[in-house]
């Protein structure tokens, strides 16, 4: 399955983004309202970087509640990672486990066409292996 089939069936696929210059604490309420993981962070409409929550929950634990007061940009990680439409789930999967984050951009001749999480890849791949179950049991039930 290709990364566009699943962004095709994510609901609400709009990507979230906030600018580098806002507070720690402006994502941090941006996070609770949409309830996502990582927002990605844009000047000018490009991406430049992405914040997660596990980034702020290392920074509270480092630092304490004062990192909160922080600008998004001193905190966010600035090299994305991204993959594109055509790129296959599967590999995208492998890309995410090795680099151990969640949340990966989808770019298009330069510019971010969506955000996939690691949750929206594991749960289309489920999918599919439900349906191949699905289909060999019905060979083998000669249905």
């Amino acid at each position: 399955m290709s990364v566009q089939k699943i962004l095709n069936r994510k609901p609400g696929a709009d990507v979230i983004s906030i600018a580098p210059e806002q507070t720690v604490a402006d994502a941090v309420a941006l996070l609770s309202k949409k309830k996502i993981g990582a927002v990605i962070v844009t000047e000018g409409g490009a991406p430049v970087g992405i914040l997660s929550e596990r980034d702020i929950v290392r920074e509270l634990g480092r630092r304490g509640p004062t990192c909160l007061n922080d600008k998004i940009a001193t905190m966010m990680t600035k090299t994305l990672i991204s993959c594109t439409p055509e790129d296959k789930a599967l590999s995208v999967l492998e890309k995410m486990s090795q680099g151990r984050f969640r949340h990966m951009p989808v770019m298009q001749d330069g510019a971010m066409v969506g955000l996939i999480s690691i949750g929206d890849v594991v749960n289309h791949r489920l999918a599919e292996l439900s349906m191949e179950r699905d289909a060999l049991e019905s060979m083998v039930m000669g249905h």
